[in-house]
């Protein structure tokens, strides 16, 4: 199978692309490395410098699925300036699902976020992901083009954002522990969330092509399902999993106080179950890297 993955140089499409080629598909990548990295790039890949807000001008290839993972992230950077959030998780959405139109209809798996859940107006991003939804649906009900949505929780793992604007809050603490400064906890750190592990959002997203392409007789049309470990933890709770110093910083506008997955439908209609869980992996690398800091 051919597969195209848009934010193929990002954190989950990182992953992805390596799955996708070891289980012997082909693979081409659209990235604008904003927020990707040219190191994440795979051999064996196809890799485009395309911006989805272009609306595909300079491609026109054959491909059996679309993995729609280019996207704007994160709260914060959202709310100092909305313009590239919307425009890309909105519009850019637009332009992959047009795409995908008028080329046969080729399916589209959508990386939704679970902060529609939390207050769509909180944040230009959570609005403009449920905006993506939204086209989804549409574009599934009216042009009958075949659309999932997977909407992640909190993911960390290999390749996972350490710095900058667009890190993740374990990545971030994963840098402050090699820095030897504190872990910085937002709020009273009571906030709770469910973290997934990247391998298991990847295994989401693999058996929604393999059901899109008739491993499930099912009709996709903006279909939703929620990719979460289904088990919460304060940031306390993980902060404390590192054994280290910590300080605590002012809570930010647009944060929401817990998300927790209920993963039944997916599991009812693909057979998926989350199989990692944060704590392991915390104490794995707390271990690995504690080592390192011992020699």
């Amino acid at each position: 199978m051919r597969a195209l993955v848009t934010g193929g140089v990002g954190f989950v499409g990182t992953n992805l692309v390596k799955r996708l080629l070891n289980d012997g598909h082909e693979v081409v990548v659209f990235d604008n490395y904003s927020t990707g990295f040219r190191e994440n790039q795979v051999e064996g890949c196809r890799y485009g410098d395309i911006d989805v807000r272009d609306n595909f001008r300079n491609w026109n290839e054959d491909v059996d699925i679309i993995f729609h993972l280019a996207a704007l992230a994160r709260i914060q950077p959202s709310i100092k300036n909305p313009g590239p959030a919307l425009e890309t998780n909105v519009m850019g959405t637009m332009n992959v699902l047009e795409y995908a139109r008028k080329n046969d209809n080729i399916p589209v798996v959508y990386a939704g976020s679970s902060s529609v859940h939390h207050g769509l107006y909180g944040s230009p991003y959570a609005w403009s992901k449920y905006g993506g939804e939204e086209l989804c649906k549409l574009y599934g009900k009216v042009y009958d083009l075949n659309t999932i949505i997977c909407r992640f929780y909190n993911v960390y793992g290999q390749h996972h954002i350490r710095t900058g604007n667009y890190a993740t809050v374990l990545g971030i603490f994963e840098q402050q522990y090699m820095d030897d400064n504190p872990l910085t906890i937002t709020g009273d750190g009571e906030q709770r969330r469910d973290f997934t592990h990247v391998d298991d959002i990847v295994d989401g997203l693999v058996r929604c092509m393999r059901a899109m392409h008739g491993e499930v007789d099912m009709r996709f049309a903006g279909e939703i399902y929620e990719l979460g470990r289904g088990e919460n933890f304060s940031i306390n709770e993980i902060a404390n999993m590192f054994e280290t110093d910590t300080t605590y910083i002012p809570a930010r506008p647009g944060e929401y106080e817990m998300t927790l997955c209920d993963y039944s439908k997916i599991k009812n209609d693909l057979g998926w179950i989350p199989t990692k869980n944060v704590k392991d992996y915390v104490q794995a690398w707390v271990k690995e890297n504690r080592r390192g800091k011992d020699v």
